[in-house]
């Protein structure tokens, strides 16, 4: 996949060169979001400070405090750019362009709850990018070790509905570079890659037996499974966890709220919704809550105009989703950068998924 066209402002990589003239160009240029249009925005940016945020492995977050000379804007924003480790930033360019086309192009499209994007740009070759974000303060960001409560996750997989909805089976999806549903190549690959760690992965973290069955079993299934159900059709986050969701805290801020767009692509919706219950609430937690949430889930699918989509079949597909969780989890923890609280969240995640597929039987599926 190519990187996204630019029509916007050169992009940079580092926090240093948002220099207040940039800033000004990239928030009075082509790519400023309908909400700054609509305010006539024609503001020039005196002075701006930047600090980081979060620990991301594949990108970098600041927090940018801007003052303005005239007009007016944002007196605060999110600034993602590309990591600053040339290797990290080689294999992101992908994943870079991925996010920069969803804010760009689909987020206006859907209604899940994102950012808003004053800024969207990305290099010729997709190793540079910017993002300007709309800064969520004082949402704050979920913990997928401790896991989440049943209100907000019924929270999220409402808001999730909202990605699924508006262009469930939308045949012109197809139409947007990137966003092919996996090929049989692609699938092997994947597979390939999966069979390969899932020994490693066992090892490393000591899984007990019973989740390492779950794993074993998978491995030799996971082409077949990310190429089956393809009737059933639209945009799947991939990533849709507890870390890349923001929630309302007491001091205010908006309802669940997702962030980290980078591996958007067209499959079946329902494997975002069984990734998240999945590996997001305690075992317990999930058995007692799981089929109200999916029921939650297919009542906002509803109110958004699909038809034709069962709640019994909403609840097979999301038991065929759960297998998103081992995917995700293997492959992410045995080839990111291996840290105490990724050990960790990768141990959790995995004895959480594992369960609900035990439990919903998932595997007589593949």
């Amino acid at each position: 996949m190519g990187a996204a066209p630019r029509t916007g402002p050169e992009p940079v990589d580092t926090p240093d060169e948002l220099t207040p003239a940039w800033l000004t160009g990239a928030l009075t240029g082509a790519l400023r979001t309908h909400a700054l249009r609509a305010s006539g925005l024609d503001a020039t940016v005196s002075d701006v400070w930047h600090s980081a945020v979060g620990t991301g492995q594949m990108s970098s977050c600041y927090r940018l405090a801007l003052q303005y000379s005239t007009g007016q804007g944002p007196a605060s924003m999110i600034a993602k750019l590309p990591s600053p480790d040339p290797q990290v930033r080689e294999g992101g360019a992908t994943t870079y362009a991925t996010e920069v086309r969803f804010y760009r192009d689909i987020a206006q499209t859907v209604a899940v709850r994102a950012p808003e994007c004053y800024c969207a740009v990305a290099s010729d070759d997709g190793k540079s990018f910017v993002l300007l974000l709309e800064d969520m303060a004082p949402a704050e960001q979920g913990d997928q070790i401790a896991g989440c409560s049943a209100v907000e996750a019924r929270d999220a997989v409402v808001n999730l509905a909202g990605l699924h909805g508006p262009r469930w089976c939308d045949e012109s999806l197809r139409a947007i570079e990137g966003l092919a549903p996996f090929g049989a190549e692609a699938a092997e690959g994947m597979g390939f890659g999966f069979g390969m760690m899932v020994e490693p992965f066992i090892e490393r973290y000591g899984t007990p037996e019973d989740d390492a069955e779950v794993l074993r079993a998978f491995a030799p299934r996971v082409a077949p499974w990310m190429l089956g159900r393809p009737d059933c059709f639209g945009l799947v986050h991939g990533d849709y966890r507890l870390d890349n969701l923001l929630f309302a805290t007491s001091a205010g801020g908006p309802p669940c709220t997702a962030v980290d767009w980078q591996l958007v692509a067209i499959g079946l919706p329902a494997r975002d919704v069984g990734y998240f219950i999945g590996t997001g609430l305690k075992a317990e937690e999930r058995a007692v809550n799981e089929r109200g949430l999916v029921a939650a889930y297919h009542d906002a699918l509803v109110g958004y105009g699909v038809h034709g989509y069962s709640f019994e079949q909403c609840w097979d597909d999301y038991r065929y989703g759960l297998f998103q969780g081992p995917l995700i989890i293997v492959l992410g923890a045995m080839y990111a950068t291996r840290t105490d609280r990724g050990d960790e969240m990768f141990a959790a995640m995995t004895e959480r998924c594992c369960a609900a597929i035990r439990e919903t039987d998932a595997l007589t599926l593949l």
